[in-house]
């Protein structure tokens, strides 16, 4: 299956919440996973900073778009979403992007070829520089010639998880996400009926 945005978009809005200002968070105050921090400019900020009750905000048929949108441009294109060639990476790549950042989630797809290209025979090893061009998506491109996207998939979800690991024992404040962080990697591992 080719990949599709509109479904991608789905599966990862099930694992963003509403509103939350937790201080530790290091995104610190977010809408619907869009960190102000990150993004102050973002306009659906003018929108929620007009409703007084943040519950209310998912009623907000102003807001919908504006995440689409946003969610499309910042992790969606970023990752190159339509030229992945497998939907099942393509909803990974986009996942991990909107949790982790674009380039980390590049640099996992980058070191998860690498392990797959069978000592360099199917193409050479790529530079895990977080960075999609034609060399990176031309050995996605070879790897789905020859191999199961699945296992690709697996692997992206090891190089992802170990990095919740990393995280999580370097600042043990952050094992208060365990729980989510690591349902995205399962997730992954059972990817919803239809998606291939």
């Amino acid at each position: 299956m080719k990949p599709d945005y509109a479904r991608a978009y789905r599966q990862t809005m099930g694992h963003e919440g509403g509103y939350v200002n937790d201080p530790t968070d290091r995104g610190g105050e977010t809408y619907a996973g869009i960190s102000r921090k990150h993004h102050p400019d973002w306009p659906g900020w003018a929108i929620v900073d007009e409703v007084g009750d943040k519950s209310t905000l998912a009623e907000s048929a102003d807001l919908v778009p504006l995440v689409r949108a946003f969610y499309r441009e910042q992790y969606w294109d970023k990752v190159r979403g339509d030229d992945l060639g497998a939907h099942l990476i393509a909803t990974e790549m986009f996942d991990t992007a909107v949790n982790m950042g674009p380039g980390v989630a590049i640099a996992i797809l980058q070191q998860s070829l690498n392990i797959l290209n069978r000592a360099s025979h199917l193409y050479p090893d790529l530079r895990t520089d977080g960075k999609i061009g034609r060399r990176t998506l031309g050995a996605l491109a070879t790897y789905l010639e020859t191999d199961k996207a699945e296992i690709l998939y697996k692997v992206m979800n090891i190089f992802q998880g170990s990095r919740y690991l990393q995280i999580m024992s370097a600042n043990p404040t952050q094992e208060k996400y365990a729980r989510g962080w690591l349902e995205r990697v399962e997730f992954a591992k059972r990817p919803m009926a239809g998606v291939e």
